[in-house]
């Protein structure tokens, strides 16, 4: 048994049991995946894997057991590396950090920018995505930390950190009639919406408000970055709907802004890690940079069962 069988057994069941695509992630032939795959399952006596000729179509019941073990080896694998890493180069390396538009966009730069003065020799990766996408990068490993408003906080295999809380605003050009009395959702039901995809930086509470109220709002466009959205409500087309943050007066010299706090309610942002994950000292420091509550003991006894002990702060 090898930690090459292992990684092709996983990498399998992550590429949709693609062996062409196993074989490119590994860096190796699609028959030597194969081999690979079925000298494990002779060596422990079972198929790990449903066949249909030579394709691999799922895995077999006992594969669905060997599976998540395999997981704990290789990521303890990873996690004795990285340990190793640590006291090689404490402040070299890299780290992946996973988030939405709206995180990579207006709350991340100041914490990379301090971060970077701190560990100038760490090289940050930073990918982009939709919250599903940012927990999958997750627990594939592809990305050391996630930020996102949604879904982290729905797997069990990730712990999720309260960061900040933020409240949406309503966006409007100058003159709008929203301006001129007290926002409501009875008002805002009157005009074509322009906001995020379901899914994405708060709008279920954005949807629940107008629910409750028995109101049907006219969402006239949505998408995924706030920058798409104000482009559309400076053309015209509607009134939007943004995270607050991603309103900048010094920017969004076309448009004004109305707290929506009121209406729709507090939003939670959240940070997660891979539960059980070995989390490198920069990583600490790279947490705390993005939220002072969550120093290192904080983080440290969330990983360990305890909860976290920082509190959410509001920027």
């Amino acid at each position: 048994m090898n930690f090459q069988q292992l990684r092709s057994v996983r990498e399998t069941v992550r590429r949709g049991f693609n062996l062409t695509e196993v074989a490119n992630v590994l860096h190796t032939s699609q028959p030597g995946v194969s081999r690979q795959i079925r000298e494990l399952e002779e060596e422990l006596g079972i198929e790990l894997f449903v066949r249909a000729g030579k394709r691999l179509t799922g895995l077999t019941e006992p594969g669905s057991h060997v599976l998540p073990i395999i997981e704990g080896i290789l990521l303890g694998s990873d996690n004795l590396r990285r340990a190793g890493q640590e006291f090689v180069g404490q402040k070299s390396g890299t780290l992946s950090i996973a988030a939405t538009h709206s995180q990579a966009r207006y709350a991340l730069p100041t914490a990379v920018q301090g971060f970077r003065a701190q560990f100038p020799d760490v090289r940050l990766h930073l990918h982009q995505g939709s919250p599903k996408q940012v927990a999958e990068m997750l627990l594939t490993g592809e990305a050391d930390v996630g930020i996102a408003t949604e879904a982290l906080a729905l797997y069990d295999d990730l712990v999720a950190l309260p960061c900040y809380r933020w409240t949406h605003a309503v966006i409007v050009p100058p003159g709008h009639t929203l301006l001129e009395a007290p926002l409501t959702l009875a008002r805002l039901a009157q005009y074509p919406l322009i906001t995020y995809d379901t899914g994405f930086t708060g709008r279920g509470h954005i949807d629940e408000a107008f629910a409750q109220q028995k109101l049907a709002p006219q969402i006239a466009l949505t998408a995924m970055d706030a920058d798409v959205i104000k482009t559309y409500v400076e053309l015209g087309m509607g009134v939007g709907i943004v995270a607050s943050i991603a309103f900048e007066a010094e920017r969004d010299l076309q448009l004004r802004a109305i707290d929506a706090g009121a209406l729709f309610g507090i939003n939670l942002t959240r940070l997660a890690v891979k539960r059980g994950s070995y989390l490198r000292g920069y990583t600490y420091a790279f947490i705390e940079s993005f939220a002072p509550t969550l120093g290192r003991a904080a983080v440290e006894g969330a990983l360990a069962g305890n909860g976290a002990e920082g509190s959410d702060y509001k920027i």
